[in-house]
C-alpha cells in the first residue's frame, strides 16, 4: 500500500517543514519536497501533518463492559482522536489476569485491523491485591502490568510483584492512591502512594511508570527519583491539565487545583513529564449518574492539549508531539511516533481552527465528558495507519 501527503506542513519533536512524505508498505520511505509517485495521493495543503498520537492508558471495557464501550467502538474514538496504538488497562470483565484475556483482545484487534493495541495485565489476579502467581504464566507480548482503577495496597505483595516485573524485564503502572486516606484526603492518598511506590521500586530497582498523576507533591517526588537515576516514568492526563477542582465532574484522582496544573505545566516544560495520556473511561449515562469516575477523552485528548498547552504559549507544538506521540511509542517499544524514515507510516492530519465539541458525533460508546459544547482549537481531519487512512473527515481522502 502506497500513499503520498503533498505540501502539508509536517511536524514532530525534531521541528517542522513544509514538504511531502512518501510512504510505502506501511512505513514512511521518502521526506521531502516535489516528491511525484504513481500512486494514492493526499493534498496536505493547509493542514498540518504530526506523527498518530500514542495513548499509554485507556480502557476500552472488552470484554465483559461492552455497555460502555467495545475493541472495536474504542478503535473508532481512537481514530477519530488522531490515535493508531493504544495501551488497554486489566479491569474488564472477566479482569485481564491471564494470557487468554490477552490474546482474546490481540487477536480481534488484528482481525478487525483496529488500532495497534497492548493488553496490560494485573498486577494481582482479579485485582484483589493478594496473588500475583498469575504473573508466572504471562509471555513476552505483555509489556506492562499494572491493577489500575484501584492500587495494591499491601507493601509486601507490590515489592514482590516489582521484583517479578523486574525479574521478567517489564514495567509496573502504578495507580496511587490510598484507599484508607480516601475520606480523609484525595491529595494525601494519592502523594502517599506515590512515594511509596517509587521508594519500593528503587529498592526492587524496577522500572516503574506512575499513572494520570495530579499534584504538585507527586510529581515532586518523581522528579526527586529521576534524579536518583531511578528507572521511572510518568504521565499526566489532559483533564488534569485543563480543568480545575472549581469543575465539579467526578474522575479518579479527582480534579485538582490551579496551583498543581501550573506545577504539572512546568515540569513538562523541563522535561520530567514523559507522556500525556487520556485515561479514556467510557460510561454508560447510568453508570455515571451512580458516581462511576471517569471521562470519556480520547476524541477530544489533542484539541484539549492544544488549546491549553500550546494556544496559551506554554509549549511549542513539537513539545506535544513529544508527549503525546514520541515518548509513549518510545515507553511502549513501537516503531511509531516520529516522521522519520524507516518508521511506521502512521500520521495524523489537523487543521489547527477552532470548533465545538459535540458528544452526538463521538464515536465512543462514552459520552461522558464535562467539555460538551466547549470551544476547542485543533480538528483531527485524518489518521492513517501504516499508509492506511482509517479516518477521515477531509475531501480529498
Amino acid at each position: 500500500m502506497e500513499l503520498l501527503i503533498k505540501g502539508t506542513k509536517v511536524v514532530d519533536w525534531t521541528g517542522e517543514f513544509v514538504g511531502d512524505i512518501y510512504i510505502n508498505d506501511g512505513v514512511i520511505c521518502e521526506i521531502g519536497k516535489n516528491i511525484e509517485k504513481n500512486c494514492k495521493v493526499l493534498n496536505g495543503e493547509g493542514y498540518t501533518l504530526l506523527p498518530s498520537f500514542i495513548d499509554m492508558h485507556c480502557h476500552f471495557r472488552d470484554p465483559g463492559l461492552t455497555y460502555k464501550e467495545d475493541l472495536i467502538t474504542g478503535s473508532n474514538a481512537a481514530y477519530r482522536g488522531g490515535f493508531t496504538a493504544v495501551n488497554l488497562m486489566a479491569n474488564t470483565k472477566p479482569v485481564c489476569s491471564d494470557m487468554a484475556v490477552v490474546n482474546y483482545v490481540l487477536e480481534k484487534a488484528k482481525s478487525n485491523n483496529l488500532v495497534d493495541m497492548h493488553q496490560t495485565v494485573s498486577i494481582t489476579r482479579d485485582l484483589k491485591g493478594e496473588d500475583i502467581s498469575h504473573l508466572d504464566s504471562i509471555d513476552h507480548t505483555v509489556r506492562f502490568i499494572s491493577d489500575d482503577g484501584k492500587e495494591v495496597s499491601k507493601n509486601e505483595v507490590m515489592l514482590k510483584a516489582m521484583l517479578k516485573a523486574k525479574e521478567k524485564g517489564i514495567t509496573v503502572i502504578c495507580h496511587a492512591e490510598s484507599e484508607e486516606l480516601n475520606d480523609i484526603s484525595t491529595r494525601l492518598s494519592e502523594n502517599v502512594m506515590t512515594w511509596r511506590d517509587i521508594q519500593l521500586a528503587k529498592f526492587t530497582e524496577c522500572s516503574l511508570h506512575i499513572a494520570h498523576v495530579s499534584t504538585k507533591e507527586a510529581m515532586e517526588y518523581i522528579i526527586e527519583g529521576k534524579k536518583n537515576g531511578q528507572r521511572l516514568s510518568c504521565e499526566v492526563a489532559p483533564h488534569h491539565l485543563a480543568l480545575n477542582s472549581s469543575i465539579k465532574y467526578r474522575v479518579n484522582p479527582p480534579l485538582r487545583e490551579t496551583e498543581d496544573i501550573e506545577f504539572l505545566i512546568k515540569a513538562m516544560k523541563e522535561g520530567w513529564v514523559d507522556a500525556i495520556a487520556t485515561d479514556h473511561a467510557p460510561h454508560s449515562e447510568e453508570d455515571k449518574r451512580n458516581g462511576a469516575p471517569g471521562i470519556s477523552g480520547i476524541e477530544t485528548a489533542f484539541a484539549t492539549c492544544y488549546t491549553k498547552l500550546v494556544r496559551e504559549g506554554h509549549i511549542p507544538l513539537t513539545k506535544l508531539s513529544e508527549l503525546m506521540s514520541k515518548r509513549p511509542a518510545e515507553l511502549m517499544g513501537l516503531n511509531k511516533g516520529q516522521i522519520k524514515i524507516g518508521y511506521d507510516g502512521d500520521l495524523v492530519l489537523v487543521k489547527l481552527e477552532e470548533f465545538t465539541v459535540d458528544t452526538e458525533k463521538f464515536a465512543s460508546k462514552g459520552k461522558n465528558t464535562p467539555i460538551n459544547n466547549k470551544k476547542l482549537w485543533g480538528i483531527v481531519e485524518a489518521t492513517i495507519k501504516k499508509g492506511e487512512i482509517m479516518y477521515s473527515a477531509v475531501d480529498n481522502c
